[in-house]
């Protein structure tokens, strides 16, 4: 079922396009939604890794800039 905030926003999404005269930047939301809705396995993967990204954050495993850069370094090689 679509909620509330949902249909605002696919008010307001209209409203802005009927407004936009640049043809460069509707054929940006163009292929912006085409490929959203044509690519599923993509939105799960991201969907997925997003999930996992805010539950190492809640669990507190996270690296500073220098852990990071230590660690690239280590599989680079270098």
């Amino acid at each position: 079922m679509i909620d509330m905030r949902t249909v605002d926003i696919k008010t307001e999404l209209r409203e802005l396009i009927e407004k936009e005269t640049d043809k460069s930047i509707l054929e940006a939301i163009k292929t912006l939604l085409k490929k959203s809705s044509l690519n599923t396995a993509l939105k799960e993967k991201l969907t997925s890794r997003a999930l996992k990204a805010e539950e190492d954050i809640s669990a507190g495993r996270l690296m500073d800039r220098k852990e990071l850069e230590s660690k690239l370094n280590d599989k680079l090689g270098i």
